[in-house]
Parts: C-alpha cells; structure tokens; sequence
C-alpha cells in the first residue's frame, strides 16, 4: 500500500495539507520490514502476479525451442494446400508475424490499461482479461490438428493483448495492496515471475519433454494453466483498497479490503492517508491523455516512466533473450551445449531478481537502476570485443564471451528489470496512474517490437558490432537515470507528487 505510517527519517514530511497531515511520521512497535507482511497478503500477491506475468514471460519465451518444428510443419501445411513447393522466404516471413504479433496485440492491450483498469477494477480486469488466455490456448493448441498456421498467429494475438494488460493491471494492483515500505519487493514480484516463466518455457521447450513433432502444441496450449490458477485464487482477495476509496468512493469497502490485506483492524493510519489523497483529487479535474502532456506536474514523470520503459528494452536485453542461442553459437558452441547454456542463463536471471527483491528497499530504485545500466553498458562493450574476435581466437574467449552475456542478465535482473514496471505506480497519483501506465507500458510493448524484429537483421549485417548500438544507448539511459530519475523508495504518492510540483514551479 502507498499510504504506510512507518517512516524513518524527517525529510519525508508531507509538503502541504491536501498532500497529508505535515506531522512526522513515528516508528510503530515491530521491525519495519515485517510489519504489514502476513500470509494473505502474500496469497494476494501470488494470485495477482502468478496468473499475470507467467503469461508474459511464458509466451515471450515458449516459441524458441520448437522453431524448427513448427517451421517445417508450416512448410508441410503450405505445399498440402497449394501443392507447390514451398519457399523458404515465405515460411519465415509467417514465423515472424507469429511471433511479432504477440507484441503489437502487448501494445493493443498496454493502450487500453487504463480504461480496464478504471471500469472494471485492478482485480475485475485481471480476471476478465483470463478469456483470452482460454481464446489464445484454444486456437493454439488446436492449430496442428486443424491444419491452420493462422490459428498460431489469431492465438499469438489474443494472448499478447492479454499479456499487455497484465503488464500494466498486475504491477498496478500490486503497488496499491502493498506497504509502503515492501512497495519495491513486492513489485520486484512481477518481474520475478516473468523470469521463472521464460525459464519454465525453456526447460518445457527441451526435446526430451515438450520440444518433439507431436507435442509442441500442447506446449504453447499449457499458457492456460496460470489462467486457471488465477481464476480459482484471485476471487477469494479484495480489490485494490484505493481503487475502492478514490476511484468508487466506497469508503466501507476499502476499509474491509485494508483490513483483510492486513490481517488487522489496525489500519487507520493508511485509511488516514488514502482519504487525504482522496480529498486533494476532489480539488483537480479527472486528468485526461491531454493532461498528461499539457501539465508539467504530470508531464515530466510521464517523460521519466516512458523513458525507463524504453531503457527496459532498448537495453539489448530482448536481443540476448530472443537469440542467446545463436550468440552462444557465434562463440562457437554446439547446438546442444549452446541451448543448456540458454537454460542457464535463465537460471541466473531467476536467481539475480530474487536478489533484487531483496536488496531494492535497502538499496533504493535510483541506485539500482544506476548499477544495472551502467553495467550493462560496460559488459556490451568487452562483448563486442570478444565477438570480433572469436572465430579465430583461442577458446578461452569463447568461454569469456558467454560469461559476459550471463554477466549482461545479472546487470539487467539487478534493477532495470523489474523497477520500471512499479516504478510507474509508484510516480502518480490514483487520478492520473490508469492513463500513466497505459502510455508507458504500451511505449514498452512497442521497444519490445522494434527489438524483436530489428535485432536480427542488423546482427546478420553487423555481426558482434550489433552491440556497439547497445551500448551508445545504455550510456544515454546511464546518463537520464542519473539527471532525472528521482528516488521513491520510503516515499508515499503524496510526497512523490509534491516533489514533481516544485520541480515543475522551477
């Protein structure tokens, strides 16, 4: 929850009365990082985040491994219909709508957050939004059977206009029902699972389990599974408290979904906070797209959230993901050595998160967010190095050129992973936060496109300098981050707001 009492040092006093009461916040009994952390809490956090960011990460990851097989089934399902010859050419160009077009329906979806999320609820739009997770499974999965290559890319569609509402609802949802104080661990979730699904995918693409002639459609079917978790686990949690109280006014209702989420009738402190901010959004107008560009209070933390969206993507992290086996084979590893190694670094990136989720409250957003560019950044250069020369150097280099492409997913699971998805949340108020991440996450859906369907083009014309680009970008992003990112960490919405009002009186 934004609105937690406990607050350690002076300097976060609220800045004028619509924004709080002014008074320092005072220690309450009990060590802040336990406080408000009980087991439905934890329940919520898991029906949210399981059933939402598995879609995301799953189906970014699920189409590597049976690439072949399902290019070679296409090529067969193209020559029975036409009775010609297939080319080669046209058979990629259908995989790569496939594949592509799981991110243009993640723009779709991300555009059209905020509308979901005021009308039907953070937890009302999660659970609707599982139809097309059941739209997406049964096109997918029926997709051999019926002969149909377009059903892969109809199902494709569906779950990536699901996979960008999860993007912007789930995290949304998240950052509303947690503590202050567990408000960046808690949405380091998201992201998390993203990484334990692209994993999953992975191990389930293998040959030996899900990765054969007959089995791959069941593969790409399985996305149905975390649906249905959600929908059996999601009901049983309130809805966002201040989803209740600023957006309905259901003051009774909020107060039961604290209580709830708290496992205490000890709630009256944020109750306190959440009608301060409700009272200081009777005195501004509903904030429109328009808004967010015209108002420099809204527009210069749109501009931060937009941009740490992009850096998220253009990072190069989506380049390695997408095509870490080829870059294992341009170091010169078999096939087989090249995708345990792709395992691999899934495994650290699962690992890197959980590390992140622990050390952000401690470290701070700003901070992490520093480290991980700047880090990148630097791995990108010593890559491009070693790529130029591994055809004819010793196999030493090989060996280091996979130990810096696993160093670039440390770096990137350390903060730029999953800050800039509660980052977002955490930089606007309830008036402005539905409009707010509608732009930003469809700005990240739409880098995500421009990645996956540039880098390889560019890597073929390039080779290893391709991360030459990767790292002219990262050291931008290094430099933005530092001028312009604020840090939010212990901080409520009314302190952030306040402090973006006197940036923008400057």
């Amino acid at each position: 929850m934004d609105t937690e009492k406990e607050r350690p040092a002076p300097e976060l006093l609220a800045k004028s009365p619509a924004e709080g009461n002014g008074k320092l916040r005072s220690p309450v009994a009990g060590p802040a990082t336990t406080k408000g952390f009980n087991g439905r809490l934890v329940f919520a956090i898991a029906a949210a985040a399981l059933g939402s960011a598995f879609q995301h990460g799953y189906n970014t990851g699920v189409v590597n491994a049976p690439q072949k097989l399902i290019e070679e089934w296409i090529t067969e399902t193209e020559q029975n219909r036409t009775g010609q010859v297939v080319d080669q050419s046209k058979v990629t160009i259908i995989w790569s709508i496939a594949v592509a077009i799981f991110c243009v329906g993640g723009m779709i979806g991300g555009a059209i957050t905020g509308i979901v999320a005021e009308r039907f609820g953070r937890k009302g739009g999660l659970l609707l939004n599982n139809v097309l997770v059941a739209l997406a499974a049964i096109f997918e999965g029926a997709s051999k059977a019926a002969g149909s290559f377009e059903m892969i890319i109809i199902g494709r569609f569906f779950i990536g206009i699901n996979s960008g509402l999860n993007a912007g609802l789930a995290p949304m949802y998240l950052a509303e029902i947690s503590p202050v104080h567990l408000r960046g661990a808690v949405g380091t979730v998201y992201q998390l699972v993203i990484t334990i699904s692209i994993l999953v995918s992975q191990i389930l693409g293998l040959e030996s389990i899900l990765g054969t002639e007959d089995s791959w459609p069941i593969l790409l079917a399985i996305t149905v599974v975390p649906g249905i978790f959600q929908l059996a686990t999601l009901p049983i949690c309130p809805e966002s408290p201040k989803y209740l109280l600023l957006s309905k006014g259901q003051e009774m209702e909020a107060q039961r979904a604290l209580t709830w989420l708290r496992g205490s009738i000890e709630v009256h402190d944020e109750m306190d906070d959440m009608r301060n901010e409700y009272e200081a959004m009777k005195l501004v107008p509903k904030v429109t797209l328009k808004e967010m560009f015209v108002n420099a209070t809204l527009r210069i933390p749109l501009i931060i959230a937009m941009m740490v969206m992009v850096a998220q993507q253009l990072s190069g992290i989506n380049a390695v993901m997408f095509f870490s086996t080829k870059i294992f084979r341009m170091a010169q590893l078999d096939d087989k050595s090249a995708q345990y190694a792709t395992l691999g670094m899934g495994a650290v990136n699962v690992f890197m998160t959980l590390v992140s989720m622990v050390i952000v409250e401690k470290a701070g957003r700003k901070t992490l967010l520093l480290i991980g560019f700047a880090g990148m950044c630097c791995t990108t250069i010593l890559l491009t190095i070693c790529l130029a020369y591994v055809q004819n150097a010793a196999l030493w280099v090989s060996y280091i050129s996979i130990l810096l492409v696993i160093l670039f997913v440390v770096m990137f699971a350390i903060g730029p992973g999953s800050i800039p998805w509660f980052l977002v949340s955490e930089l606007f108020n309830q008036s402005a936060r539905g409009a707010a991440t509608s732009l930003a996450v469809a700005i990240n859906w739409t880098a995500n496109f421009i990645v996956g369907i540039g880098f390889l083009p560019l890597q073929e014309a390039l080779g290893g300098n391709v991360f030459i680009i990767f790292t002219i970008l990262l050291a931008l992003f290094v430099l933005f981050v530092y001028k312009k990112v604020p840090e939010t960490k212990n901080k409520t919405i009314e302190e952030i707001s306040s402090m973006f009002r006197q940036i923008s009186y400057q």
